[in-house]
């Protein structure tokens, strides 16, 4: 009979879904969900995005300020930083971070804590779904213990649980989240039957799996997919240098094979918050069970190598120009992770500003989107370090520019005036005259 009258709900759309965690991953979601007519309430211990959000404010850049207006005027909206009102959600969807630990382990606290959360208020026909990527059995061996013994009530009985992995691609124009299938797991048919009646109401396409621990795998193996045939193009783009052949010429013209082939494209490191950091979930559970991983960790050498790779090859334009790094002063161009976004987590130009620093030069950054540097607990000695401006002036006063990020806002015919040396790691400069020795690709 519960479920019964949870479908009736969810059909009528007077079923309230909870958003834990409104940040790259929840506040898509959050939208989503309101422009598909479903009352929504979001969650964040985060007083800033709660005032945002209830002021109409943008504070994601691809979300933009039109949508927060709307959000902001909606009663079918609500944000609190009160998790006394979780009972007043009938489903809560935990969109929290899963980082690594320094010994590249899974930290879970964001995950636990949440939950204990949810336990201690968490009421009778509620479904809880995670949708932070993380090891195939969290859901389950983890989530499902803390949320009986912190409520008293019973998965499957008094309440449901299911997993469902986020697909956001920050900055994709073609995709948004409600036009990416969504993948469900559940801990029994009733959870899935209520977890994709629910996604159905605003999402393409639900894609029900047999269970939460599949559902966790294939997030992962999206991830590893991606992050292996990253690898597999910045080690072929090493090699390539080295007999004076264009990397990205190759990989052009390679996807114009109508079949067999699959474009993926060099950069100098990974960035975000799932490719450089998911797989090595994968990597640690599969230790439990003897098994080795062999491909996604020699991917996640050959990624964490490209950093280094940038340097030597910044080194080399430099000694080019009779010029040594110890002394330079050096520009990078970027501090997303990708093109046209605000995302910097997990950026790679972040290890290249360090590696700089190290051998002795001088860093600015430029990136219309990042304007200045937030504290953060891997990159709190560059907090409060600000965006140069761009002009002339400034940008032509670098020994050497390194683009690491190459948003599509920003002019590289001026970039290719203004300076006279300029390693590329993106091939953003392509079509753009220069002199020679002028352009460095990395």
């Amino acid at each position: 009979m519960q479920l019964e009258t949870i479908l009736n709900k969810i059909e009528s759309k007077e079923f309230r879904v909870g958003i834990i965690g409104l940040g790259y991953v929840g506040l898509p979601l959050m939208w989503t969900f309101h422009q598909n007519g479903m009352p929504v309430i979001g969650y964040d211990i985060d007083e800033f995005k709660i005032k945002c959000l209830r002021e109409g404010k943008s504070y994601i850049k691809h979300l933009g300020e039109d949508k927060m207006k709307v959000l902001s005027s909606s009663n079918l909206c609500d944000a609190t930083s009160d998790f006394a009102r979780i009972p007043e959600a009938d489903a809560l969807l935990l969109c929290v971070p899963t980082p690594l630990n320094t010994y590249r382990e899974p930290e879970m606290k964001y995950v636990v804590d949440t939950t204990k959360v949810v336990a201690e208020n968490l009421r009778k026909g509620q479904i809880v779904i995670l949708e932070s990527t993380t090891w195939p059995g969290t859901t389950d061996e983890l989530m499902i213990p803390i949320l009986e013994k912190g409520s008293g009530l019973k998965a499957g009985k008094d309440f449901y649980v299911a997993y469902s992995p986020e697909r956001e691609d920050p900055g994709n124009t073609e995709f948004n989240t409600g036009g990416i299938p969504k993948v469900v797991g559940a801990h029994g048919d009733d959870a899935l039957k209520i977890a994709c009646a629910m996604y159905d109401t605003s999402i393409i396409q639900t894609v029900p799996v047999s269970d939460n621990k599949t559902a966790e795998a294939v997030k992962l193996t999206e991830n590893i997919f991606r992050s292996v045939n990253i690898a597999l193009v910045n080690e072929l783009k090493v090699v390539f240098s080295k007999m004076g052949i264009d990397v990205h010429e190759v990989l052009d013209a390679a996807a114009t094979k109508p079949f067999g082939f699959m474009k993926f494209t060099p950069g100098p490191g990974l960035g975000g918050h799932c490719i450089p950091i998911d797989p090595f979930y994968l990597t640690w559970k599969a230790r439990e069970f003897e098994q080795n991983t062999r491909f996604i960790e020699l991917a996640g050498e050959i990624n964490t190598a490209m950093p280094n790779y940038v340097v030597q090859r910044t080194i080399e334009a430099l000694n080019h120009q009779k010029k040594s790094l110890n002394g330079s002063k050096i520009l990078l161009i970027g501090l997303a992770y990708k093109p046209d976004v605000d995302d910097d987590r997990e950026s790679p130009t972040y290890r290249l500003m360090d590696y700089f620093k190290e051998f002795g030069a001088s860093i600015a950054y430029y990136d219309p989107y990042v304007p200045v540097i937030k504290e953060s607990r891997e990159h709190a000695h560059w907090a409060g370090t600000t965006s140069i401006e761009w002009n002339r002036e400034q940008v032509s006063a670098f020994d050497v520019v390194v683009i690491s990020t190459n948003h599509s806002e920003i002019n590289y015919n001026e970039l290719a005036e203004w300076n006279n040396l300029i390693v590329d790691t993106r091939n953003a400069m392509i079509g753009i005259g220069s002199k020679n020795g002028h352009v460095w690709k990395a």
